[in-house]
């Protein structure tokens, strides 16, 4: 639809340009209603996209989001999600978003996987990773980037990051405990089993890079499934969201918080732009790092 655009707009110039003069000429094409139409869907275009170019991937959104449980009686814990950092060469937000990540004081740090869209970002992404501060953990797990394209390099030596492959870590804070799984996108059949051995008592996050596995876990000792991917589509549209998400379920997990069943879902938007030949654009999709803060029930 916006090549369509685009085509007839030069079509148009093209033929009045070309057009051969006439004693009485007709009002010009350029400024008949539809033309007039066209030329402003152009203009809208090209300031849209220089809006999705230069502006909304550098405009990272912090979401502050209360979790309330039982299973924690006098302690809080600050849990900060990032996603989907598709590091390349060019320095974008990664000194910014340890910044505002420190400022927040989070006790942990998760990652939920694609860390790289060149191997030669590997020197940025360490350098970011190991500046990120948390007073009890640093973990992370694998996205579809890093089983596909880079799986020899050493991505969290060095960082204080933690990769769960298919790991259960507890955390503990005030004689409280925090429960959290991390599993790696290509292992999904190991998934009820990591989650089946988590202590029932305990609020458990399970980590994973896809939100495809929800349904599946939909019943099971998960309070709180936390993923990326989706990017929120990167190119959105108001009032329809996501155009394209890369997901099993489509649009019906794009982005932000469900409830499925007894568990919350929270599908982070990501803070870097997907590689390869796709536009380097994000728009109706800000990038975003989201803090939870698991609290006792009131």
């Amino acid at each position: 639809m916006v090549a369509a655009v685009y085509a007839l707009e030069a079509s148009l110039i093209f033929v009045s340009v070309h057009k051969k003069p006439r004693r009485r000429a007709p009002k010009s094409i350029l400024l008949s209603k539809p033309a007039i139409v066209l030329h402003f869907l152009a203009a809208a275009g090209i300031i849209c996209f220089l809006y999705g170019y230069f502006v909304e991937p550098y405009w990272i959104e912090v979401n502050t989001l209360p979790i309330h449980t039982t299973k924690l009686k006098q302690t809080s814990f600050r849990l900060v999600q990032i996603s989907d950092l598709h590091c390349d060469k060019k320095l974008r937000t990664e000194r910014k978003i340890v910044k505002l990540i420190n400022r927040l004081q989070p006790d942990v740090i998760v990652f939920t996987g694609d860390a790289l869209n060149t191997a030669a970002a590997l020197p940025m992404f360490k350098d970011t990773m190991k500046n990120l501060e948390a007073s009890i953990a640093k973990l992370a797990v694998y996205g579809n980037f890093e089983i596909r394209r880079w799986s020899g390099l050493d991505l969290y030596g060095g960082t204080g990051f933690q990769l769960l492959k298919n790991d259960t870590v507890l955390l503990r804070k005030n004689s409280e405990t925090l429960c959290v799984s991390g599993l790696s996108c290509d292992n999904r059949a190991a998934s009820a089993g990591l989650v089946q051995a988590v202590p029932k008592n305990h609020f458990s996050v399970f980590l994973y890079h896809y939100p495809d596995l929800i349904e599946y876990l939909n019943g099971r000792n998960v309070d709180l499934y936390l993923c990326g991917h989706t990017h929120g589509g990167q190119v959105a549209l108001p009032f329809y969201g996501a155009l394209i998400t890369l997901s099993k379920f489509g649009k019906k997990y794009e982005s932000g918080m469900y409830t499925v069943g007894r568990t919350t879902l929270y599908v982070n938007r990501g803070i870097g732009l997907e590689g390869g030949l796709t536009p380097r654009v994000r728009f109706f999709a800000r990038p975003e790092i989201t803090v939870f803060d698991i609290k006792p029930e009131r």
